[in-house]
């Protein structure tokens, strides 16, 4: 099952063997029924024992310093361990956006307070936090938002509502952005992030159901929802920089070109492609496009362990993963045909799943003409 990179990437040693251990350690999950990769693939399987089990190894909140509960190792020990899960189709949604993004957040932002009342609780695997970012009738314009932030004595007063907010209906906290100003014109002023914890009386989550029948996105209503003056995050007005700096986190890791990779396993097990050609080609152009896209992921994550921006780089990266999973479904599909009756059930359960899920690929993390314009912007500003 281990993801093989080259010597040149990752000689034998330390993050060889912690390869190892993360592929031996899953193997073992599936055999014991822990999950399965064709039901629990595409990072939409929720299973919160499953997250504590990895935290009990260490293997959430890995980038977490030990002084706030976590384990402080590096950006590229926790690449590792995140390629490997990834091509397990491990169900890792439960504490991926806590873990992936609002630790970062925490730590580049927070309070001394916060970061301690948070932090240890996301490297147990304890902590689930979602992003409230996108609204009705905004979609990925995130400069649009409309859900409100008032100072109401000792505290604020959220009003207002999300929407496709992954796993908030298992989610202790939602780090909610916020208008809190004008901003003069500016639509990119004057915008705010709010830790609320969950549940709270005055909002509620309502499930969004998508065409698989699967329940992983939510409406989220703020219905005068007063919440401390602590639950602040970061500057008043500063929203927008701290959530460019999150989707950089979301945008160019390994989850924007490893969500199909189960699924390309699957079909490369078969050896079908054996005696066609064309179907080596294409598997072949895949592999390249696959190492490619890897090397990219790698330099925006290296770019961000330094503390960096690459928001214009993660947005090119997300961009090509995306375009390259949903390449990877229409390949399998058009070499595999589950009505020929010589495709494996597993593949055809795999293929039938991938297919519902290709469109959410392009939405997530900001719609590819979002961040084609974001790329063309940074590159007439250079």
């Amino acid at each position: 099952m281990a993801l093989r990179i080259t010597a040149v990437d990752e000689p034998p040693g330390a993050l060889h063997e912690l390869r190892r251990e993360v592929a031996e350690f899953l193997e073992r999950e599936i055999a014991a029924g822990g999950f399965s990769p064709e039901a629990d693939a595409w990072m939409s399987g929720v299973d919160p024992a499953f997250s504590r089990r990895l935290a009990d190894r260490g293997w959430v909140g890995m980038t977490v310093p030990a002084r706030y509960g976590g384990h402080g190792r590096s950006a590229l020990e926790r690449y590792v361990v995140t390629e490997e899960l990834l091509v397990a189709g491990a169900p890792v949604a439960a504490h991926w956006i806590a873990d992936r993004q609002m630790a970062p957040g925490i730590l580049r932002n927070g309070s001394e307070e916060q970061k301690r009342r948070y932090l240890p609780g996301i490297a147990r695997a304890e902590q689930f936090m979602a992003i409230g970012m996108s609204e009705p009738d905004a979609g990925s314009d995130l400069a649009s938002v409309r859900t409100r932030a008032v100072e109401v004595g000792a505290g604020w007063r959220l009003t207002g509502s999300k929407v496709w907010t992954s796993v908030a209906h298992v989610a202790t906290a939602i780090v909610v952005l916020a208008r809190t100003d004008d901003g003069d014109g500016d639509r990119h002023a004057g915008l705010s992030q709010f830790i609320v914890d969950l549940p709270h009386p005055a909002v509620t989550v309502s499930p969004i159901i998508t065409i698989d029948g699967a329940h992983h996105f939510n409406e989220v209503v703020f219905d005068d929802a007063v919440v401390p003056m602590t639950a602040l995050l970061g500057r008043r007005g500063d929203g927008w920089r701290q959530v460019t700096a999150e989707l950089g986190n979301e945008r160019s890791g390994p989850e924007r070109v490893l969500s199909t990779m189960p699924l390309l396993l699957a079909w490369a097990r078969t050896g079908a492609f054996g005696d066609d050609p064309v179907a080596r080609a294409d598997l072949g152009s895949l592999v390249s496009r696959l190492t490619t896209l890897r090397q990219l992921s790698l330099g925006v994550a290296g770019r961000l362990a330094a503390g960096e921006d690459p928001a214009l780089e993660a947005a090119l990266v997300k961009d090509l993963g995306t375009a390259f999973e949903g390449e990877v479904v229409e390949v399998v599909r058009r070499h595999a045909d589950p009505a020929s009756g010589t495709v494996p059930d597993e593949l055809a359960a795999m293929l039938a799943k991938a297919v519902l899920h290709v469109p959410a690929f392009t939405l997530r993390g900001g719609t590819s003409e979002v961040l084609r314009s974001i790329v063309a912007k940074g590159l007439a500003g250079r």
